[in-house]
């Protein structure tokens, strides 16, 4: 017997709403595994991703950096250099410098390579690159090319005499490999705006892809080879403390469940790529019951955006979604400024440790990387995870405010401030509705001012008739946007329960 470091697991689900699970008050969507994982832990109603699309906010909870820092954390293609620089400090590297094994399992869509990315070879600029030991992934989302398995450095089961060629630019497209634009009598999901590329598994994509037939994945059995690689990780590395980043693909479109969870919700393949989602979160959490490791495991879950019906497939989410509130009682959802844009589930488990039940405290994914380096005893360096606030006290229930404020982001860099009470959306030149899913976007000619507390569903603009928070609001936040933080001295490690396990 012996004791050790607590391990850690990230569960990132995509595109997933604040109000799609059961615990948050979905209906018709049983969720009974994140049931269990909140009511044993601590279940946030203000955590925030970064921003309201996907790769920005995956970059900001690996680097502790916000997206708009990076140029390139933008939406990325699947063929996109890797935008975390190999000696760019990173979550996974500060795990590894305390000893810890660390593992990443799902989706990337942070880039690989360098710029001239070949996939039928070694690849250089993987998740190996910046602080995991192990890596099984997609190069971006289901609903990009190339549509296979990255194991490490190296496509998985790839027939070196069929490789694999990808493109993202219409002019280059594979004038002999189908696509949905040309070939939509092929298709077994038609596709509504800029997913008609090249046809895999009677889906079409975003880009074109040709060869690498023996490698293409199956989109029903997705779930459970993430899940399974997951479960692998955590059996190979119980007897040490180990990260794991389980990066799950699910609600994200192409939404293709596997039979046995279809039709399991009324509204349709949506919800039950959610339940689906959840079976998953309970296989892993399952197997460190099983392995005892159960109780000196901290768990955070939460979504890396908010939600969205019809996100490029005629898939019936529209049609089926009822009175479903994917974000709950919020305004707008994925590509939003609103708060259904980045304010997102957010559950924290650890057992004997977790203290509340429900907190109402403001927190942000970025602050992860500053208060597991507390959990850890790490010092961060000076220019370490830059925008990250120690918030470990706030995890495990025993803060009840948080941040103070933060800084998030809709889309193309468009920011908004969020203080405890009050969000301020300056004015953005853009559209006010997303031309292709009908969600919000936000984007006003004027500032929007709206009081959290009481209009949650942020429907009375108080701009015009609170100038005098709008202007302490535009101050605090041209303050924090045109310099570098400065970051408070790190504390002392704080000291919990000590819990054997077994070896």
């Amino acid at each position: 017997m012996t004791n050790t470091l607590p391990n850690v697991i990230i569960l990132y689900a995509d595109d997933l709403g604040f109000g799609d699970l059961s615990c948050y008050g979905a209906n018709n969507i049983p969720t009974p595994n994140l049931d269990k994982l909140a009511e044993e832990g601590t279940k946030f109603s203000q955590g925030y991703a970064t921003a309201a699309t996907c790769t920005p906010s995956r970059y900001s909870l690996l680097t502790g950096s916000y997206p708009w820092r990076n140029p390139n954390a933008a939406v990325l293609s699947g063929d996109a250099p890797q935008i975390i620089g190999k000696n760019q400090p990173t979550l996974p590297k500060m795990f590894k410098k305390q000893g810890y094994r660390t593992g990443i399992v799902g989706k990337w869509h942070l880039g690989l390579g360098d710029g001239n990315l070949d996939f039928n070879k070694l690849i250089s600029g993987t998740p190996n690159d910046v602080g995991f030991d192990q890596s099984f992934i997609m190069a971006a989302t289901n609903d990009r090319v190339p549509c296979v398995y990255i194991d490490n450095r190296n496509v998985e089961n790839l027939d070196p005499n069929d490789p694999i060629e990808v493109t993202y630019d219409w002019n280059k497209a594979f004038t002999d490999v189908p696509n949905g634009r040309n070939h939509p009598e092929l298709l077994d999901m038609m596709y509504d705006h800029g997913h008609d590329g090249t046809i895999i598994n009677g889906v079409s994509r975003i880009g074109h892809m040709r060869g690498g037939q023996s490698a293409i994945w199956d989109d029903e059995t997705m779930g459970e080879r993430f899940t399974e690689k997951a479960i692998e990780f955590i059996e190979q590395n119980q007897h040490t403390p180990f990260f794991l980043y389980y990066a799950l693909h699910q609600p994200h479109v192409p939404r293709i469940p596997n039979p046995k969870f279809r039709d399991t919700t009324p509204h349709g393949a949506r919800g039950d790529v959610i339940v689906e989602m959840d079976w998953c979160i309970g296989q892993v959490l399952n197997k460190l019951e099983a392995l005892g490791l159960k109780e000196n495991t901290l768990v955070i879950f939460s979504s890396d955006n908010g939600p969205v019906l019809n996100d490029g497939y005629k898939d019936q989410a529209i049609e089926l979604n009822g009175d479903h509130k994917m974000a709950g009682p919020l305004r707008g959802g994925k590509y939003s400024l609103f708060e259904g844009g980045t304010r997102v589930p957010f559950i924290v488990s650890w057992p004997n440790v977790t203290t509340e039940k429900l907190s109402n405290a403001l927190i942000s994914q970025v602050d992860l990387y500053h208060s597991l380096a507390i959990l850890i005893g790490y010092q961060l360096s000076e220019n370490e995870a830059p925008d990250s606030e120690d918030q470990l006290c706030t995890l495990i229930g025993l803060h009840p405010y948080g941040r103070k404020n933060m800084i998030l982001e809709g889309m193309q860099y468009k920011k908004v401030f969020r203080d405890r009470r009050y969000v301020y959306i300056p004015a953005h030149d853009d559209d006010f509705i997303c031309q292709y899913t009908g969600n919000e976007k936000g984007n006003l000619p004027s500032p929007q001012l709206y009081d959290l507390f009481d209009d949650i569903g942020q429907l009375n603009n108080l701009a015009e008739v609170m100038p005098e928070k709008v202007e302490e609001m535009q101050n605090l936040f041209d303050q924090l946007t045109s310099r570098e933080k400065t970051r408070a001295p790190i504390r002392k490690r704080i000291s919990f329960p000590r819990v054997r396990t077994k070896i």
